[in-house]
């Protein structure tokens, strides 16, 4: 078995993120006014309500410009993500396929990245493939070909 060969792929805002964001913000947005129009008159319920609205989506809009750009890169030993310090270990959350949601995590840190493949087409597969290969495929010590089980 061959490892999975060195990648740099970049990673930016994700564009996806944003619309799902900005769906479900729409959503709630949609959900407050119907409720508010259909209230007796505006209590202090709907001022609260539309106070969180307000707040999720600005948390929302931070969060999506202060996500992660730069370059993810795999060496056949482990993952760095792009603003972190060291090398870590990638988990696939949503795979698809032309979108990855994954997690890179090392030494009590962690950062979700979205994978797009529209950001490097050239690279895509290559990347697949690292993020499914394992880092060390060494075998175990107590491993023995079937062959040579009684």
């Amino acid at each position: 078995m061959h490892n999975a060969p060195s990648v740099s792929f970049p990673v930016g805002r994700p564009l996806v993120a944003a619309l799902l964001a900005l769906a479900l913000w729409a959503a709630g947005a949609t959900a407050t006014s119907v409720w508010a129009l259909g209230a007796d008159g505006p209590g202090w319920r709907q001022g609260l309500t539309a106070a969180v609205l307000a707040v999720s989506g600005g948390f929302a809009l931070v969060s999506w410009l202060r996500s992660p750009t730069g370059d993810l890169h795999w060496d056949g030993a482990g993952w760095t993500a792009p603003g972190r310090v060291g090398q870590g270990a990638l988990e696939v959350a949503l795979d698809l396929q032309h979108l990855l949601l994954v997690r890179w995590h090392a030494d009590g840190s962690s950062s979700w990245l979205w994978l797009e493949r529209q950001r490097c087409p050239q690279r895509w597969f290559d990347l697949r493939r690292a993020v499914y290969s394992r880092a060390s495929p060494q075998a175990r010590p107590s491993a023995r070909p079937p062959a040579a089980t009684p």
